[in-house]
């Protein structure tokens, strides 16, 4: 059994569509709120802080609701391009917007901008779930693990994909000093590349016909499957693995705590603790996103061979000690330098041996039919940490120290540890190939 790497990377298109957008959204809306409408930071901040809440309810919500459709072009592509198709047309109207705003302001463009804006949210929380099901959909349970790699891996390359259009069409040069920037072409060129993501999926993966195909391969192997048919057609969770998922959605939840805690105030915590400026800072999370990026499949390939809990708690544990280097670095030295570089791209590599690994597990607790629903499951969990951990970090280094930051990110990371040694299910190995076909992957 090996992945079909070329499928993979096709599925994984719509999740880079995703993440060219999401980089979007967080680099140019607050920029469009603060500067163009002058909202201040609290009303800009409960504006972008929307789409997490949203994502509580939505993500679940359409992850479920896929689950039961049925129609001629599958179960999840319907609610990929729908959303992609109302999100293109709606992220080109803020632009409008904004740009007629600095013409002439008025309340109605305001209140029309955050409408528009509310619409975009809702269009890219309806396919988000369905979209990042449909590689379980199509993949066997053992590989899950390396798909999972190469659909981060699209991800990563969907974000620096905009970030190289941003840089080439916005130099400091045109941007600096200017009354208004206008974002037009650059909300035209990502919506050309959601289009294109979208439509190669479409074109070349054919979803109803690959689904089957793994279905009748799980048919073949029963023991994949943990949850069991109650005779309604529904399927029902064994006691003991609904415990080992709560454990695991608790570890979701505390490792991104933990983890978005840094990149959420680094920036911050580095200006006051020791006086560095904003490129730093940025460095630093670049050089993290650089070590996840280049670990990606090769973590995919290592919990093939030793599973994907000892995986993760080794990437958890990695990610702690580096957390607790990060806060004996930050204050010993004066500047950044090399060794936090290094430090950095350490904790790039543990996020990915983590990240890799955990929706994966999820959805290995259920049959086809409830992936979607599981998928909520893990977005309900890794998006409530992520309205959370700004607040709590934020208000604990304001009533305490700046400096507590990594020792607070450090400990919800090793509280994610003992969660984890309580999950029983979710991991899959790839059986070792005897004799002759050991060598079958040698002509790939």
């Amino acid at each position: 059994m090996k992945l079909n790497y070329s499928r993979t990377l096709l599925v994984g298109m719509a999740f880079l569509s995703i993440c060219a957008f999401w980089q979007m959204y967080d680099n140019v809306i607050p920029l469009i709120l603060t500067n163009t409408f002058h909202l201040n930071e609290t009303y800009s901040g409960a504006i972008m802080a929307a789409d997490n809440v949203l994502a509580l309810i939505m993500l679940p919500l359409f992850g479920s609701l896929s689950d039961k459709t049925n129609t001629k072009i599958g179960k999840r592509m319907p609610y990929i391009l729908f959303g992609t198709g109302l999100a293109i047309i709606t992220m080109n109207i803020l632009p409008i917007l904004d740009n007629s705003y600095f013409q002439e302001a008025n309340q109605t463009k305001l209140i029309s901008f955050v409408v528009v804006l509310g619409i975009l949210l809702i269009a890219m929380g309806t396919y988000r779930s369905p979209a990042v099901a449909l590689m379980p959909d199509v993949t066997p349970k053992p590989l899950r693990s390396k798909a999972n790699a190469i659909i981060n891996l699209m991800g990563a390359v969907g974000g620096i994909i905009y970030l190289g259009i941003a840089a080439f069409l916005y130099p400091n040069s045109k941007t600096v000093g200017v009354a208004h920037v206008d974002y037009q072409v650059l909300f035209i060129v990502v919506a050309a590349i959601m289009f294109v993501a979208v439509g190669l999926l479409f074109l070349f993966v054919k979803e109803p016909a690959l689904v089957e195909e793994n279905r009748r391969l799980e048919e073949e192997h029963p023991e994949w499957n943990l949850a069991e048919d109650d005779g309604s057609g529904n399927e029902k969770l064994p006691d003991d693995v609904k415990r080992s998922l709560a454990f695991l959605l608790a570890s979701i939840a505390l490792w991104f705590i933990g983890y978005n805690g840094v990149t959420t105030w680094f920036t911050t915590y580095v200006s006051v603790v020791m006086g560095q400026g904003l490129g730093g800072a940025s460095t630093c999370l670049l050089v993290a996103t650089a070590g996840a990026i280049v670990s990606y499949i090769p973590i995919g390939n290592i919990a093939s061979k030793i599973g994907r809990k000892k995986t993760i708690m080794g990437g958890i544990v990695l990610l702690s000690v580096m957390f607790a280097v990060g806060f004996v670095l930050t204050n010993i030295f004066k500047s950044i330098n090399i060794v936090m570089y290094i430090s950095f791209a350490l904790v790039g590599l543990a996020w990915a041996a983590i990240n890799v690994n955990s929706l994966p597990m999820v959805v290995e607790m259920c049959k086809g039919s409830d992936i979607g629903k599981f998928t909520g499951y893990y977005y309900t969990a890794s998006m409530a940490a992520q309205i959370v951990t700004p607040i709590l970090a934020g208000t604990l280094m304001r009533l305490i120290s700046y400096k507590i930051l990594f020792i607070y990110s450090a400990f919800f990371v090793l509280l994610s540890f003992v969660t984890m040694t309580q999950v029983r299910h979710g991991d899959q190995k790839v059986e070792a190939k005897k004799g002759l076909e050991a060598f079958e992957d040698m002509g790939d």
